[in-house]
């Protein structure tokens, strides 16, 4: 047996320790035991259940992906708010057709959380052959900006980190 059949997804058992550790608010010996039993045990008992196994590559692309939509998340309730409370409520709502380059499910799905986290957009449906993703703007002027915007921030750093996987 390798270490793979005891600890299948590392990455994951590494998280879900930190935020264990995270919300009990604790890093007393009890609570690093038990984050690691289950950090250990999760992955372990849905492995099977994963259609893909996964791989990151250019793990620093990830990291400044998350720091971009953490910001995003924070310049977009500030933009939200002002659209909602300002007097003039001109809002141009409209759906957006994203066309995707992505191929990962794992990608696919990252994308459409990332942009329903980002106050004012929501992602809506994914067509059947995975190519387009239907995203509702709050307010968009500029549809084709938007959509430029979504996948020079979004898009193309998930590539990155997850489609050299997939070659």
């Amino acid at each position: 047996m390798t270490w793979k059949t005891w600890l299948p997804h590392p990455i994951l058992s590494v998280t879900l320790l930190l935020v264990w550790l995270l919300l009990n608010n604790s890093f007393s010996v009890g609570q690093l035991l038990l984050g690691a039993i289950l950090a250990w045990l999760i992955p372990l008992l849905t492995h099977p259940f994963w259609p893909e196994s996964v791989c990151l590559r250019k793990p620093m692309t990830l990291v400044r992906f998350v720091l971009t939509v953490l910001w995003d998340i924070v310049v977009a309730n500030f933009v939200v708010a002002k659209q909602i409370l300002s007097s003039n409520r001109k809002l141009q709502s409209t759906f957006l057709e994203v066309p995707l380059e992505l191929k990962s499910p794992l990608a696919i799905g990252l994308l459409a959380n990332t942009i329903s986290l980002t106050p004012g957009t929501v992602s809506c449906q994914l067509s059947g052959d995975q190519k387009t993703l239907l995203v509702h703007a709050l307010h968009s002027p500029q549809p084709q900006a938007d959509i430029d915007l979504i996948k020079q921030r979004y898009e193309r750093p998930l590539q990155k980190v997850f489609e050299s996987c997939c070659k």
